[in-house]
């Protein structure tokens, strides 16, 4: 299968702030909400196709997961935002797929801007994700591209395991966003076992096309270092916030989870450093190679030297060269030139340099 490259479109340029535009690939897809509402006791999960249809499931006394998959569909955005007051300028951040993964806090809801990795055909995706957190609501948006983290909170809800049915919509916040943490390790695993095969492949010398697969690598770790690197400052911006939607008690489990944003992005650095190594070692690699052949070609060159010396001598146009006359003079002359190549070989060799 080959890569599914995103293509990102360029930003409209002079439309006003908050204006809808969808920067991501367009499709023909219908767009699914998912709503899920739940206490300690009681679980509901419902699919629908419009937000008219979801709003009216809507329970009172219970917490409420709305997940849009789609965002292509801008009228359907803005019927939601519309729904639950959502400020244009985060509905412009949900359907900009390039957004800069942030926290940002509003009167009535705050809303996180991240990025979901996942690989696919042996390479780094990415999808966009909007989590907006509100009293008794989160909505989430996000790409359907594959890169769904969210099946393992699903089952924890629907199962009733763990704390995310006892506790309120903000850990349900943090559990959608650990999930997404969570998944970055997964990315990370795929690409170290890339790099260690690369590395394999240059220590025995077998890879080909080595600078070709080490560009590829390091466009890969740079996508996933920019794509993750702001993550840390999001998620230390939530444990700063002052907002009454996040509680304390949930602040350490972010804590935790910006303490694995840290352990991602320093493997990720070390990754780098990795593939600058793996780049030096191949280019000496290289030239020890061609070191070596210059170094037999230049032992061969200095041995037939003197009796190319020899040849050029009795090579010579003259009439009075008694060596010319001598009887045995081709075989003392052809005794003597392999005498000296064989004593510069040998002398070669007990100076180790050939």
């Amino acid at each position: 299968m080959t890569r599914r490259r995103i293509k990102i479109k360029k930003h409209n340029i002079g439309a006003p702030p908050g204006e809808l535009y969808y920067s991501g690939t367009e499709n023909g897809d219908r767009i699914k909400i998912t709503l899920i509402q739940f206490n300690e006791k009681e679980y509901f999960e419902e699919v629908f196709y419009s937000v008219s249809e979801t709003l009216k499931a809507i329970q009172p006394n219970l917490i409420k997961w709305i997940n849009v998959d789609g965002l292509h569909k801008l009228e359907v955005i803005d019927e939601l935002g519309r729904a639950y007051g959502i400020h244009p300028l985060t509905q412009e951040d949900i359907v900009h797929v390039e957004s800069r993964p942030k926290f940002e806090e509003y009167a009535r809801y705050v809303v996180c801007i991240l990025q979901m990795l996942y690989y696919e055909s042996h390479h780094v995706c990415f999808e966009h994700l909007g989590i907006i957190l509100f009293e008794d609501t989160v909505i989430s948006f996000q790409e359907p591209k594959g890169g769904d983290a969210f099946e393992m909170v699903r089952i924890r809800l629907k199962e009733s395991k763990g704390r995310v049915r006892k506790m309120g919509p903000d850990y349900l916040s943090y559990a959608l966003i650990d999930a997404v943490v969570d998944h970055y390790f997964v990315v990370l695993e795929k690409l170290g076992e890339k790099i260690d095969a690369l590395d394999d492949e240059i220590i025995k010398n077998k890879a080909t096309d080595v600078m070709l697969q080490i560009h590829d690598l390091k466009r890969e770790v740079l996508l996933t270092r920019k794509l993750i690197w702001p993550s840390r400052e999001m998620i230390l911006n939530m444990m700063r916030s002052d907002t009454e939607l996040i509680s304390e008690t949930n602040i350490i489990y972010l804590r935790d989870v910006h303490d694995h944003v840290n352990r991602v992005t320093d493997t990720i650095d070390q990754y780098r450093e990795t593939l600058s190594n793996m780049t030096e070692v191949y280019l000496a690699n290289n030239a020890n190679k061609m070191n070596e052949v210059m170094k037999a070609l230049t032992t061969i060159s200095a041995i037939f030297i003197p009796v190319t010396f020899i040849a050029g001598v009795y090579g010579m146009n003259f009439d009075n060269m008694p060596e010319l006359s001598t009887p045995y003079g081709y075989w003392i002359t052809m005794g003597i030139m392999g005498a000296i190549m064989l004593g510069m070989a040998i002398y070669f060799r007990t100076k180790k340099w050939w």
